[in-house]
């Protein structure tokens, strides 16, 4: 998967983003401190979201219109997206403050006019919420811009994530990223059946990069998709959950940020690939393994019995897959106990 300058197969790991949504409380200033702290605790992108919220939803006060249940329990879908909207004049700023700090600054738009605007500020890719997943006419629009798409497939179907990832195509995306990702907040891990990673990889073929798109609290889940195969991970980021905010309460900060880069990089790196030791292949840590020694002193023309030789560490004898074949044969002299057994001490 790539991003800008960012490229899964030369970090060798997940590209990690983190999320600012709604964190920045309304103040482009803080909006900025964010920027510079997920530089500092291990972001290699910063996404943002682009909407009104006029071009979301409409104002409107009929009971599906109102969150029932959770973090927004009795908000109206208007006044939430009103309050965690990012400032369309902000973009430029944001954009620049993440240049500086080396990360990629991208942004999920949720109508064909906001995408136009990141277009026109130059950002190097664009995501697709689950959500709007389904907006298949949102997501050719996005992919006629030849940018990489990069999609969350919470609350989809696997005919629908296969639809979508078809307009993307049809629609010209340079390239293709599914996130798993479970839409609760903040989600319970139990619900992110992270096998679906990997079934998503073999189901496209290696055609479409896979990752996770994570709401729930802490790191586990995240470090566990990087050992699943994640090629990127997305994680929401706050400066202190203590300020509040629609979405602290799943948010990262960014000592649990930093942690959460230690832990990626940790899982990748512990991946490697299908790999056994050679027959004739020697490790350092052989010398200390299981062989067979004589334990006891025998007379010439004793017998070895389970009393007289034994498996032990170290390494010195023969090989214990010996032992059944030397039960019963006759020593060629008399030796000491503690020795290690060589085929040379039988007749």
């Amino acid at each position: 998967m790539k991003i800008g300058k960012l490229d899964t197969a030369s970090l060798g790991r997940p590209i990690i983003v983190a999320e600012m949504s709604a964190n920045h409380l309304g103040r482009l200033e803080r909006a900025l401190e964010i920027i510079d702290a997920a530089a500092g605790s291990g972001a290699d992108a910063l996404k943002i979201q682009t909407y009104r919220a006029d071009t979301i939803t409409i104002r409107s006060d009929r009971p599906e219109f109102r969150i029932r249940g959770g973090l927004w329990d009795g908000r109206s879908l208007y006044d939430l997206y009103e309050e965690g909207t990012t400032p369309w004049e902000w973009i430029p700023a944001l954009i620049e403050r993440g240049r500086k700090n080396g990360l990629e600054v991208f942004s999920s738009p949720f109508d064909a006019g906001a995408a136009a605007v990141l277009e026109k500020n130059g950002v190097p890719a664009f995501k697709i919420a689950s959500f709007e997943l389904v907006d298949l006419g949102l997501i050719r629009a996005v992919s006629a811009y030849r940018k990489p798409v990069i999609m969350s497939d919470g609350l989809a179907s696997l005919s629908e994530i296969d639809r979508a990832v078809n307009a993307a195509r049809q629609g010209g995306a340079s390239g293709i990223a599914v996130l798993h990702c479970v839409s609760s907040y903040p989600a319970d891990p139990r619900d992110y059946h992270l096998s679906d990673i990997p079934f998503l990889k073999e189901h496209f073929g290696g055609t479409v990069s896979v990752g996770l798109s994570d709401h729930t609290r802490g790191t586990d889940v995240a470090v566990a998709a990087t050992a699943m195969g994640a090629e990127v991970i997305e994680k929401h980021f706050t400066m202190r959950r203590a300020d509040g905010g629609l979405d602290a309460a799943f948010s990262l900060e960014p000592q649990e940020f930093s942690a959460l880069r230690k832990g990626v990089e940790t899982a990748a790196s512990a991946i490697g690939s299908v790999h056994f030791r050679k027959d004739d292949e020697v490790l350092p840590g052989m010398k200390f393994r299981r062989s067979l020694y004589l334990v006891k002193s025998v007379k010439k023309g004793d017998k070895a019995t389970p009393e007289n030789i034994r498996s032990i560490r170290p390494a010195a004898g023969l090989d214990p897959a010996l032992y059944d074949s030397l039960i019963g044969r006759t020593f060629s002299a008399d030796f000491a106990g503690g020795v290690p057994l060589s085929l040379s001490m039988f007749d």
